[in-house]
C-alpha cells in the first residue's frame, strides 16, 4: 500500500450517511491536482491528511487514489496552515483574516490560537469580539473531532458529530457510551439504525430492553411519517421484530412493558379485535380533535343573519352569480357552528368563500383567515382581498414556549375560515382546535381529492367520513374555467379517465413522449433552462419540476443536481453531505423548525453564502432566515420536488415526470394533485401506458386513524365513548 499527504483543494463529492468522499488534492511529486476516494468523513477544504491505499484506474473518471484509511493532521507550512485557517473550519476566521494571522505569526500561528489567543488582538482588524469568536469556535472543533474519533473507533459516520456535541456538549462521550439509544430519542437526523450501529460495536446486548424500546419507538415513529396515528400491537411487533432480529414474544414482553410505563398508548380498534397501540401525542391529539369539535359545534353561536333575501344581497356585495350549490354552502355557514367546503379545481371554492365572508361581515361578524402554510395563505389573502395568516401565526407560535393561544388563551372572533384543510395533519389541528373558543364558528375548505398531509393522519376525511357535520361538495366546473385544460384533465384525471394530451398551439396542458429516464430527465433539463422560460418569459426558477419519487433518475435527488448544475452553475457554496448550497439556488425546508419559523415544505431562494461563518441566508416570502453549515441538513435543493412536498403550493409552470420506472408510486390522487398545483402550464415527460395505470389506479394506502369512528361514537348523548383527557 502507498501512502500520501494530501491538502484537499475541492470536494467533488460527499456521502453525508457514510462519509464516502471523493475529493481532489495537491500530493507532494504530483505536478496536477490528483482524485481520493474512499470513506473520508467531515473532510474539509484545506485540511491536510495522510491517506494510505492503492492506485486504480476508473473505467469512467480515469485514474484515482482509493484509500483504505485516512487520518487528518494539522498542516506544517505556511501556506497550508493559511488554507486550512481560511476554509471557514474556524468561525470568525475567514481567507481574509487567514492571510494576516499567518503573516502575523508564521508557523506559530495554530499555537497561537490554541494556548495564546489573545496575541490575535496584535492583527489588524481583529478585535475582541471577533477572537472571543474564535476562540469558542475553536475550542468546539476540538471537542467535535474528539468525539468523532470516538465514533470512528466503532467504524460509524461521523457526519452527526457536531449535532451530538451541541446536544450533549462535554457529556457527549459518556452519553453515547452509557445508551446510545439516546441519540435516536434525543437528536433529529440520528435514526435508531444509526444508534443501533454503535450500541453493536460498543457490545451492546442484541436483547437489551434500551435497544427494545428504541426499536418499537422507532417503529412508531416511521409509520407516523407514512401517515399513521396508531400501529396494530400484531403489525408494530412484526415489524419491529424484523428490523430488530429478535423473537416477538421477547419484544411483546417489552411493549408490555412500555405500555405500563407509558411510553406508549393503548386502546381497542373497534369492530376489528385489534388493538392499536398509539404514540401519546398522537393518542391525545385524536381524542382532542374529536372532543374539540363536538365542543364547538354544540356552542352557542355569537352571531345571526336573517336568510330573508340573503341571496340577492350577497349578489349585489360581490357582483357574482352563485349556482344552487354555492348559496346551499353560503347559507349553511351562516346557519351552522361548522361547515365542511370541499371541490376540485374550477369548481368555484374561492368564490363560495368569499360569498360567505360576505354574508358573516354583513352581519358584523368577525372573521379570521389561514392556512397551513405562508404560500396558501397568502393566496387566500390575495383573492379576498382580507389578511390571511399561517396557522402558525394565527396561533402566535413563539420557540421555545411554544402557541400563545391555545385553551387558556383563545382566538378572538366570531368565525374562523380555514383553508386547504386537506394539508392539515393531526397535531396541527389539534393545537389549533385548543384555541378555538366554543363560541366561534369553523369552515373547513379544501380538496379531499388531493394527496392526504405530509404529517399523521387524515384529518379532513375522517371529518366528512364521520358524516357528522355539514359537507357542501362543489362539482360543477365553471365556464371560464372550462377553457383550462389543466382544470379539465384534473378532473378527466379524477374520474378515472386519461386527460387530453392532444397538445396544440393555444393549450396549458402538454405531454412529451419519452420512455428512456436518462432522456427524460435530458428533456427536462432543457425545458426548465431553455424552452419554457424563453416561450413564457419567465426565470428558470418559476418552473418547478414534481416528480412521484424521491430516488431514480427522475427522482427528486438526481434531477436537482443536474437541474442546479444546469440553472445555477459554478460559484462557491456551502456543502453539507453530498449536496452543494450556492447563492440563487432553490432550496425547500424539509422539516419543522420552530424556532426559525420555517416549515417542511417552505420553499425559499438562498440570498447569501457566508464561508467565514460557514452560514447560509434563504429568503422564504421576503424573510431572511440564516442558517449555520451544521443545520443544512434541515434544507434540500428544490428545483425538483416530491409531489407529496408540493401540496398546498401553486406554481406558475410545473413540469412532471410520469414513467414507469416510478410503478410503485402511481397512483390517481399523486398525479391529480401534481397537475392542480399548476396555475398556467403543465407538461407532463413520460409514457402514455404509466400516466394510464396512474390514472387507473385509485389504491390508496388506508392510514390508521380512528378519528372518524371516535366523532360517530361521540355523537351518542354522553360522549363516554371517548378517553378522558389526561
Amino acid at each position: 500500500m502507498e501512502r500520501l499527504r494530501c491538502v484537499v483543494e475541492r470536494i467533488t463529492y460527499q456521502n453525508e450517511q457514510n462519509g464516502y468522499s471523493v475529493i481532489k488534492c495537491r500530493a507532494k511529486g504530483y505536478n496536477d491536482l490528483i482524485t481520493v476516494v474512499g470513506t473520508m468523513p467531515e473532510t474539509h477544504v484545506g485540511a491536510v491528511i495522510l491517506v494510505t491505499g492503492n492506485w486504480k484506474m476508473d473505467p469512467k473518471y480515469g485514474r484515482q487514489f482509493s484509500a483504505e484509511s485516512c487520518e487528518e493532521t494539522l498542516p506544517a507550512t505556511v501556506a497550508g496552515i493559511e488554507k486550512y485557517l481560511g476554509s471557514g473550519l474556524v468561525k470568525g476566521i475567514g481567507p481574509k483574516f487567514a492571510g494576516r494571522i499567518v503573516n502575523a505569526f508564521g508557523t506559530e500561528t495554530l499555537d497561537v490560537i490554541e494556548e495564546r489567543p489573545d496575541e490575535l488582538l496584535k492583527v489588524p482588524g481583529i478585535g475582541s469580539v471577533r477572537v472571543e469568536r474564535i476562540k469558542a469556535s475553536w475550542q468546539e472543533q476540538k471537542e467535535i473531532k474528539n468525539i468523532m474519533l470516538f465514533l470512528q473507533s466503532h467504524d460509524v459516520s461521523t457526519s452527526h458529530a457536531t449535532k451530538i456535541y451541541k446536544t450533549y456538549g462535554e457529556d457527549s462521550v459518556r452519553v453515547v457510551q452509557e445508551n446510545p439509544y439516546r441519540l435516536a430519542d434525543d437528536i433529529w437526523g440520528i435514526g435508531f439504525r444509526t444508534a443501533d450501529t454503535i450500541a453493536e460495536k460498543m457490545g451492546f446486548d442484541h436483547n437489551k430492553y434500551v435497544r427494545l424500546r428504541s426499536g418499537l419507538l422507532y417503529t412508531l415513529n416511521k409509520l407516523s411519517e407514512e401517515g399513521h396515528c396508531y400501529a396494530t400491537r400484531k403489525m408494530l411487533l412484526e415489524t419491529g421484530s424484523e428490523l430488530l432480529d429478535v423473537d416477538v414474544s421477547l419484544l411483546s414482553q417489552a411493549l408490555d412493558r412500555m405500555l405500563q410505563e407509558e411510553d406508549v398508548k393503548h386502546e381497542p380498534v373497534p369492530s376489528s379485535g385489534e388493538t392499536a397501540v398509539y404514540l401519546p401525542p398522537f393518542y391525545y391529539a385524536e381524542i382532542g380533535v374529536a372532543k374539540r369539535l363536538w365542543e364547538i359545534y354544540g356552542g352557542e353561536r355569537k352571531i345571526t343573519i336573517s336568510p330573508q333575501g340573503l341571496e340577492e344581497r350577497i349578489r349585489v356585495k360581490t357582483g357574482m352569480d352563485y349556482d344552487e350549490i354555492q348559496l346551499k354552502a353560503i347559507s349553511t355557514a351562516v346557519k351552522s357552528k361548522i361547515l365542511i367546503l370541499t371541490g376540485g379545481p374550477g369548481t368555484g371554492k374561492t368564490t363560495t368563500t368569499l360569498g360567505i365572508i360576505s354574508a358573516l361581515r354583513e352581519a358584523g361578524a368577525s372573521v379570521l383567515l389561514a392556512a397551513p402554510t405562508g404560500r396558501a395563505a397568502k393566496r387566500l389573502s390575495e383573492a379576498t382581498g382580507m389578511e390571511a395568516k399561517t396557522i402558525h401565526r394565527l396561533l402566535e407560535f413563539k420557540p421555545p414556549e411554544g402557541y400563545q393561544k391555545n385553551e387558556k388563551t383563545s382566538l378572538e372572533g366570531d368565525v374562523l375560515i380555514v383553508d386547504e384543510c386537506s394539508m392539515i395533519d393531526l397535531m396541527l389541528m389539534f393545537s389549533l382546535l385548543k384555541a378555538v373558543p366554543d363560541s366561534m364558528s369553523l369552515v373547513f375548505v379544501g380538496d379531499i381529492d388531493q394527496l392526504p398531509s405530509v404529517g399523521a393522519g387524515n384529518v379532513l376525511r375522517d371529518m366528512i367520513d364521520s358524516a357528522q357535520f355539514p359537507v357542501v361538495r362543489l362539482t360543477r366546473i365553471f365556464r371560464q374555467a372550462q377553457s383550462s385544460r389543466i382544470i379539465t384533465n384534473a378532473h378527466r384525471i379524477n374520474r378515472g379517465q386519461m386527460p387530453d394530451l392532444s397538445n396544440g398551439r393555444g393549450s396549458d396542458f402538454f405531454f412529451i413522449e419519452q420512455e428512456d429516464p436518462d432522456a427524460a430527465a435530458g428533456e427536462i433539463v432543457e425545458l426548465v433552462k431553455n424552452r419554457l422560460p424563453k416561450h413564457y418569459h419567465v426565470p428558470p426558477n418559476a418552473v418547478q419540476v414534481l416528480t412521484p419519487m424521491q430516488r431514480g433518475t427522475v427522482g427528486a435527488a438526481n434531477l436537482n443536481q443536474i437541474l442546479q448544475e444546469a440553472v445555477n452553475p459554478g460559484g462557491e457554496g456551502l456543502r453539507r453531505g453530498g449536496t452543494l448550497f450556492k447563492a440563487n439556488d432553490k432550496v425547500m425546508q424539509i422539516r419543522n423548525n420552530y424556532e426559525k419559523e420555517v416549515f417542511n415544505g417552505d420553499i425559499g431562494i438562498v440570498s447569501a453564502v457566508d464561508l467565514e461563518d460557514r452560514e447560509l441566508t434563504i429568503v422564504y416570502d421576503g424573510r431572511a432566515v440564516t442558517y449555520d453549515v451544521t443545520e443544512l441538513d434541515e434544507v434540500v435543493l428544490a428545483y425538483a420536488t416530491t409531489v407529496h412536498k408540493a401540496q398546498g403550493s401553486e406554481y406558475p409552470i410545473v413540469v412532471m415526470p410520469v414513467l414507469m420506472s416510478h410503478f410503485v408510486m402511481l397512483q390517481r390522487n399523486l398525479i391529480y394533485t401534481g397537475c392542480t398545483r399548476a396555475k398556467k402550464v403543465m407538461v407532463i415527460v413520460g409514457t402514455k401506458k404509466a400516466l394510464g395505470i396512474a390514472v387507473r389506479n385509485m389504491t390508496v394506502l388506508k392510514r390508521n386513524t380512528m378519528l372518524a369512528e371516535r366523532l360517530r361514537s361521540a355523537a351518542g348523548s354522553d360522549k363516554s365513548i371517548l378517553p378522558p383527557s389526561e
